[in-house]
């Protein structure tokens, strides 16, 4: 069991930037791929962005490759999304989520073993 808490969301306009952090507890980070995945209403969930359990693989939705970048600090149990050149659309519920390892399928927004609350982030145009 992992405990998942976000962090990092807000307003922010769009060309901005804004960085979300991921805090594990109950469960070392180190143990899970994650993922962030995000929510808008009217649309599909979508994994944004996912990082292997060691970050020597990382997997990027077609719609924020070159502008958002996931990594892992393993030893603080924290995983942050860096989200630059935000657009409107990017506006959604960021959610942070653990994989078991063995069967991890990055961009499978429903393969994820374990959730955070979430963290909404707007972007205004």
């Amino acid at each position: 069991q992992v405990q998942l808490v976000e962090s990092g969301g807000g307003v922010v306009q769009a060309g901005g930037a804004l960085r979300l952090s991921c805090a594990a507890a109950g469960r070392t980070v180190s143990s899970y791929a994650m993922g962030w995945v995000r929510q808008a209403p009217g649309k599909e969930r979508e994994v944004v962005a996912a990082i292997s359990w060691s970050g020597g693989s990382t997997y990027y939705a077609d719609s924020v490759k070159g502008r958002f970048t996931i990594s892992r600090d393993n030893a603080k149990n924290t995983v942050y999304l860096q989200m630059n050149s935000l657009k409107p659309e990017d506006t959604a519920v960021y959610y942070c989520a653990a994989a078991a390892v063995g069967s991890w399928m990055p961009h499978d927004p429903y393969g994820y073993d374990y959730w955070g609350q979430g963290t909404q982030v707007t972007v205004s145009s």
